[in-house]
């Protein structure tokens, strides 16, 4: 009966000793449900699903919330399908993640150092070190963040290489694959917004170094939760920021939404609370509801599919995730005999992505663009009578209030099945009259 209380009384040990630990070290492995904890116990580390997925990933997240919040993820673009085959270890002086019973490699720090890692370290600021015998650092989670930049990290601009350190949004809620929208400092010390790595749609402005604080950001101002810090030199510039209070608990993150949030935790509400977010609107956030779709900011979903269109797919359209925009109930044809319409859509913002076929009438640019099979849609600007035109895919149009001055109309081809019953009057059936074979 001893021998059994001090084999039980080991085993509870080691238990509470393993779960504890903040370090995986060259003869440990993390694999199934076994995790890591920061020191301070402020995160955790391991295996995770994310909301509905079938797919699991390495990550790290607040211990102590009842939500769990996902701040990092290492094998964001490649899951494993079964996290007990799956195993997270040192090896050949990286830290590697491995699946299935061949181990497959699926995800690794990518280190070349002649120095050999000793061990991974989650600290209680939620970066994750690897270090060398002599304590080193050769790699850090803070040099590869995802879509959440915590207090004390840096996104950084190397003036050297032209090149910035980013944060990417995940694609949908339940994949952490990076997604479409990204955060990163450009050389002019402005935090831009990109869609597709590309197409700019919001800045901070420049750092203010009379003011402390970016432009267009007045959140910044009189503001006594965050403490910002901006540096630069001859290599480098970085921005970074921490808390007056380190009790309290705050993330910026780089939205699904296409919207970079900061959000603080509210111990009494159990919630996260929205500090600032930009650009303030939805509807301002780059090609947001995809190809086909139109935002707006009156309705619930922003994101519509445009009349005689459906989700590419419903099911990303559920998890907010509408990159893939809409695709036509009826393939249009184009050959003679067939017949197509051009639907009206009123009071929109046009989309950017026109083309100027030249100044013309009303009438010949609406029958210029229905003998062109590539055109899409068109619209007459009367100040100027150009022709604007929309080939292949019609992205980023936004439905404004009727009285909005910049308002203009579209005229949308559709197959005469997927026309609406009743034709708006004036102009707008005009056109529709003339868009026929």
């Amino acid at each position: 009966m001893v021998s059994f209380f001090i084999v039980l009384f080991s085993f509870f040990f080691l238990s509470i000793h393993v779960s504890t630990t903040d370090t995986i070290s060259a003869d440990s492995t993390l694999s199934g449900d076994q995790t890591i904890f920061s020191s301070g116990g402020t995160f955790k580390m391991g295996f995770f699903q994310p909301g509905n997925s079938k797919n699991f990933y390495i990550g790290m997240w607040y211990q102590q919330l009842p939500v769990q919040t996902v701040v990092w993820v290492a094998n964001r673009d490649k899951p494993v399908s079964d996290k007990n085959t799956a195993v997270l270890k040192i090896s050949n002086g990286n830290l590697v993640l491995l699946e299935g019973n061949n181990q497959t490699p699926v995800w690794s720090t990518g280190l070349n150092s002649s120095s050999a890692a000793l061990d991974a370290v989650l600290q209680d600021d939620g970066n994750l070190v690897l270090r060398d015998d002599s304590g080193s650092v050769l790699w850090q989670s803070f040099d590869h963040l995802g879509d959440t930049w915590l207090p004390g990290a840096k996104i950084r601009y190397d003036k050297r290489t032209k090149k910035s350190q980013r944060l990417t949004s995940w694609t949908s809620l339940e994949d952490p694959s990076p997604g479409l929208f990204s955060l990163e400092l450009d050389e002019s010390t402005a935090y831009k917004i990109l869609w597709n790595g590309s197409t700019q749609y919001w800045s901070s402005g420049p750092w203010n170094n009379k003011s402390k604080l970016f432009d267009s950001v007045p959140e910044m101002r009189l503001n006594y939760i965050f403490k910002y810090s901006f540096f630069s030199n001859a290599t480098e510039s970085y921005f970074t920021y921490s808390m007056y209070d380190p009790r309290n608990i705050s993330r910026l993150v780089m939205d699904v939404s296409g919207q970079v949030k900061q959000l603080s935790w509210l111990n009494n509400n159990d919630q996260w609370n929205l500090f600032w977010s930009q650009p303030r609107q939805q509807c301002q956030v780059y090609a947001y509801c995809g190809s086909f779709g139109i935002c707006n900011e009156k309705s619930q979903p922003f994101c519509q599919c445009l009349h005689g269109f459906r989700p590419d797919s419903q099911k990303d359209w559920d998890l907010m995730d509408y990159s893939a925009g809409c695709v036509g109930k009826t393939e249009l044809q184009c050959s003679r005999g067939v017949i197509n319409q051009f639907m009206p859509l009123t009071n929109v913002k046009l989309p950017d992505n026109f083309e100027v076929w030249g100044i013309t009438s009303f009438s010949i640019c609406g029958s210029t663009c229905l003998g062109n099979c590539s055109c899409m849609a068109y619209a007459h600007d009367e100040s100027s009578n150009r022709c604007l035109m929309w080939t292949n895919d019609v992205l980023n149009l936004h439905q404004l209030e009727k009285d909005n001055s910049e308002g203009n109309t579209l005229y949308l081809r559709l197959s005469a099945s997927d026309m609406p019953n009743s034709s708006s009057s004036g102009k707008s059936n005009k056109a529709m009259i003339l868009a026929r074979f």
